[in-house]
């Protein structure tokens, strides 16, 4: 009999993957070769569907997390929030460019190669761990605190809050987050529930990679202040790359030098709702590290608009491309095109 698992791990901190929907392969002698059923494009594969009960039943009894994922997880709507990480990702101004190239192995002096050695590897020169979509650390400000290996799994999974501030950052590119907006957001919502997490939409990643790192929509001090000493919640987050642009940082200064970690480089808050979703957090753990590269996913409610859902598109095996992924020198890296 098949036996067909399903596992929260995916949600319950691990970075999810919500690739686009495969390119059409073409047929080929190669693709021929290939197990059933990774030869996409031939009439014999079937297409990805959504869990139904009779797939897991048997396993759920008797086990209150997995008859949540059954009933609510197994056909959420995810949202990926997070940057894809490239050699021309905007960093700030005092870190140094970072660079990709293959990895090379060191008994030949030759780049891995797949005609050669089977596999490729990738070797990442990262001048900074303060980079693209991130969880600052509390010790990125203060040796005292958190580094990255020390912040909790428990941030794995939590209520999503998002305020919305982008009208007003329309009429003012450096416009602050004000207690008085958080205020307004809860005379709308409600009050923001206890140990959640609270991003801040200000659509300034809409034109990302081409953003301006030293003018940007920000979260003033008292702000971030009233979010955590009044509504205990675990972390906040924004679009930008700082939270502020005052000469020493106040916000973000006074957030990591009391312990508190913050989210930035986040995007895509246009197509999460105000309430109602939950922000999984995934991340690497670099010893003592000041920060971490972050996959944030929003995981909203089945009905919802925007966002994949499990089975809708192809996960295990993943996707057979039609073009191979080779090494650009012009990119530096490698792509598909």
């Amino acid at each position: 009999m098949r036996n067909v698992i399903v596992s929260i791990a995916a949600v319950l901190g691990s970075a999810l993957a919500l690739g686009s929907p495969a390119l059409a392969a073409t047929e080929n002698a190669a693709d021929a070769s290939l197990p059933w059923p990774s030869r996409i494009g031939h009439t014999d594969v079937v297409a990805p569907r959504s869990l139904d009960s009779s797939d897991t039943a048997s396993f759920s009894a008797g086990s209150p997390l997995w008859n949540t994922y059954d009933s609510q997880f197994a056909n959420a709507k995810y949202v990926d929030l997070s940057h894809t990480i490239t050699p021309e990702i905007p960093i700030w101004r005092g870190f140094g460019n970072i660079t990709f190239s293959p990895s090379i192995n060191k008994f030949t002096g030759e780049a891995f190669a797949y005609d050669t050695d089977g596999f490729v590897a990738t070797a990442y020169k990262l001048t900074t761990d303060q980079m693209g979509t991130q969880l600052d650390a509390p010790a990125h400000f203060n040796p005292y605190f958190a580094a990255s290996d020390e912040i909790p799994a428990t941030f794995a999974l939590r209520k999503l809050v998002v305020i919305d501030m982008s009208a007003k950052v329309s009429k003012n590119s450096s416009y602050a987050l004000s207690v008085d907006d958080v205020l307004e957001w809860e005379s709308k919502h409600g009050r923001i529930p206890q140990r959640s997490v609270v991003f801040v939409r200000s659509d300034w990643s809409k034109t990302w990679p081409y953003v301006n790192t030293d003018v940007f929509p920000q979260v003033s001090l008292e702000t971030v202040q009233f979010l955590h000493l009044k509504r205990n919640i675990l972390f906040h987050g924004h679009e930008p790359l700082d939270t502020d642009m005052t000469p020493n940082f106040d916000a973000e200064a006074w957030l990591l030098k009391h312990g508190y970690a913050q989210a930035e480089g986040v995007t895509n808050l246009h197509l999460v709702p105000a309430t109602g979703c939950l922000l999984s957090t995934g991340f690497p753990k670099f010893v003592g590290g000041a920060g971490n590269y972050v996959r944030y996913v929003a995981i909203c409610q089945p009905s919802w608009e925007y966002g994949v859902a499990p089975g809708k598109t192809q996960e295990a095996p993943l996707p057979q491309y039609s073009a191979p992924l080779v090494w650009n020198e012009q990119k530096g890296h490698r792509s598909r095109d």
